[in-house]
C-alpha cells in the first residue's frame, strides 16, 4: 500500500511538474518590454507626496517619510490596454500598492493621483492583490471570500504580481494565484504608478518596498491573456463595497423602469426612452423640449441627499437633471419646474450663449441662474461624465468629474434675486421646496445615464 501511495504521490508531483515547466517555458517565449526605471530612474516620475524613491541593482526602492502624503513613481508614458509582470518585497508594517490606468491633473484634487490600485497588503487582512480605486470610490474587488489567493502573498520574501487591464476587464494574479477579477468602465487609460504610503507619526520611518523585472506587453494581448477562474465583479449600476458601507444606494437598477414615472404621467413613458446593454437613454426627438417621451422623475420625494450619476452627450445635445422638482406646477407644455443641473454640449448648442446671468446655460452650470466653473473638467463628446449633486439644509453644490464647479445657499436673498432676474420669476417659490422629485431631461436630444446612486439621510414617498 505504500509503494502505491508514493508511486501515485509521485506521478502527481511529476503532472505538475510538466504543467509549471510548460507555463514557464511559454513565459520565456512571451515578448515582454522591460520598463524597469534606468539610472536616475529615467522614463518615471515621483508625484503626490515627498517619499523617497532609488535605484539599486535594477531594483526601485521607495522609502517613507513622516509628514507626507502618498507618493507615487509613475511611468512617463500612459498605457491604456496590457499585461503587466513585476516582482516586489514590502516591509511587514507597509502598505502599497501598484497604480494601473491612473491619472494625475489639475482639475480633479489639485492633481492627486487617482485611479486603479493593485493593492499590497502585508497586513493580517491580506488583501494583496485587490483592486482599489485609490482618491475616488475606494474598494472595488477585496480577498473575501478568496482564501487562496489571501494565503499566496508571501511574507518578507519577493511576490510576483500579474495584471491584465484589456478593455473594461482587469485581472490580477499574486504569485500565480488568481486574486481579482473586475468589470469597469470608469477609465481606460493611463500612467502605471509603485506606491509608497504615507505613514502616521507614531509608525516607523524608513520602512522600504522594492520592485523589480517590471515588465509589459501591449500588443497581441488575447495570444498571451490568461483566463480567470473567478467570477467577475461588474461594477455598472451596482453599489461598491465602500459605497454600501457608507449608505449609498441603487436609483436606477440598470434594468428596469422600477422607481421612476413620467413627470406627467402615473408610469414610465411608453416612448422616447429605452433602456439597453445598462443604460438608461433618452432618444433624439428633434431637439423640442419633453415633446416626445417627456421628462422622468423619480417616484419618491428627496430633500437632504447626495447624488450622482454618469452621463453621456451627443453632439450639440441638451439635457438635465433636475431636483427639488414640483410635478404639479406646471401642467403644459415644455419641461418640469425644478432647479437643475445643466448638461449640455457648450460649443455647438446655442443655449451656452443664452440667458440672463453670463454663462448661466453651460455644462453643470445652475441653470440660467449660476454660471459652472469656466475651467470645469469636461470629456469629450460621447465619452462618460460624473455628474454629483450634494444637498443639505439649503447648501447646494454640482461637481463634474471630481471636482466642484458651484455650491450656493437655497432661500437666501442672493438667491432670491437671481431668480427674479431669470426665466423662472413667474414661479411662485421656485427652489425653495422642503423636497422634491429628481429628474431627467427630456429636451429632445439623444443623451445617455448610468450608474445613478443615491445618499439620503431621510426621504418620504
Amino acid at each position: 500500500m505504500n509503494k502505491i501511495i508514493v508511486q501515485f504521490s509521485f506521478s502527481v508531483f511529476f503532472v505538475f511538474l510538466v504543467i509549471a515547466c510548460g507555463q514557464n517555458a511559454k513565459d520565456k517565449d512571451t515578448p515582454w518590454q522591460d520598463i524597469t526605471p534606468e539610472k536616475g530612474l529615467k522614463g518615471w516620475e515621483v508625484k503626490g507626496g515627498e517619499a523617497e524613491y532609488r535605484l539599486e541593482n535594477n531594483t526601485v526602492i521607495g522609502k517613507t517619510v513622516h509628514g507626507t502624503a502618498n507618493t507615487f513613481l509613475s511611468t512617463e508614458k500612459n498605457y491604456d490596454d496590457f499585461i503587466l509582470k513585476l516582482e516586489f518585497k514590502v516591509h511587514p508594517s507597509m502598505n502599497s500598492g501598484i497604480q494601473i490606468r491612473s491619472n494625475s491633473i489639475h482639475s480633479y484634487m489639485d492633481g492627486r493621483v487617482h485611479g486603479y490600485q493593485v493593492e499590497i497588503d502585508p497586513s493580517d487582512r491580506a488583501w494583496s492583490g485587490g483592486i482599489y480605486d485609490e482618491a475616488r470610490r475606494g474598494w472595488l474587488v477585496n480577498l473575501e471570500g478568496n482564501p487562496e489567493a489571501q494565503q499566496a502573498f508571501k511574507q518578507d520574501e519577493w511576490n510576483t504580481y500579474r495584471v491584465e487591464a484589456i478593455g473594461d476587464t482587469i485581472k490580477t494574479w499574486v504569485n500565480s494565484v488568481p486574486a481579482a477579477h473586475l468589470i469597469d468602465e470608469k477609465t481606460a487609460s493611463g500612467f502605471i504608478a509603485l506606491q509608497v504610503h504615507s505613514i502616521n507619526e507614531d509608525s516607523e520611518e524608513g520602512t522600504e518596498i522594492s520592485w523589480r523585472n517590471i515588465k509589459i506587453l501591449t500588443e497581441d494581448l488575447e495570444e498571451y491573456s490568461k483566463e480567470s477562474p473567478l467570477e467577475p465583479v461588474i461594477t455598472k449600476n451596482q453599489l461598491t463595497k465602500s459605497e454600501a458601507e457608507v449608505g449609498w444606494e441603487m436609483l436606477w437598477n440598470g434594468e428596469s423602469t422600477e422607481g421612476w414615472r413620467g413627470a406627467k404621467l402615473e408610469e414610465f413613458p411608453e416612448e422616447g426612452w429605452e433602456i439597453e446593454n445598462g443604460v438608461l437613454t433618452v432618444l433624439a426627438s428633434g431637439g423640442e423640449e419633453s415633446a416626445a417621451g417627456g421628462d422622468i422623475v423619480t417616484k419618491k420625494l428627496y430633500s437632504d441627499f447626495e447624488l450622482k450619476l454618469d452621463f453621456k452627450i451627443t453632439e450639440g445635445a441638451n439635457s438635465g437633471i433636475k431636483y427639488f422638482v414640483d410635478t404639479g406646477l406646471n401642467k403644459g407644455e415644455g419641461s418640469a419646474i425644478g432647479l437643475e443641473y445643466q448638461i449640455l454640449d457648450d460649443e455647438r448648442h446655442p443655449d451656452a450663449k443664452k440667458g440672463n446671468h453670463e454663462g448661466s446655460r453651460t455644462m453643470a452650470s445652475l441653470y440660467d441662474l449660476i454660471q459652472a466653473h469656466p475651467d470645469k473638467p469636461v470629456n469629450p463628446i460621447r465619452e462618460w461624465n460624473t455628474a454629483r449633486i450634494i444637498s443639505e439644509g439649503n447648501h447646494v453644490e454640482h461637481w463634474l468629474n471630481g471636482e466642484k464647479v458651484l455650491e450656493y445657499e437655497r432661500k437666501t436673498e442672493e438667491f432670491r434675486k437671481l431668480i427674479a432676474e431669470s426665466k423662472y420669476e413667474d414661479w411662485p417659490n421656485f427652489g425653495e421646496l422642503e423636497e422634491g422629485h429628481l429628474l431627467l431631461q427630456d429636451h429632445g436630444n439623444r443623451v445617455s445615464f448610468k450608474n445613478i446612486k443615491i445618499k439620503t439621510s431621510q426621504y418620504e414617498q
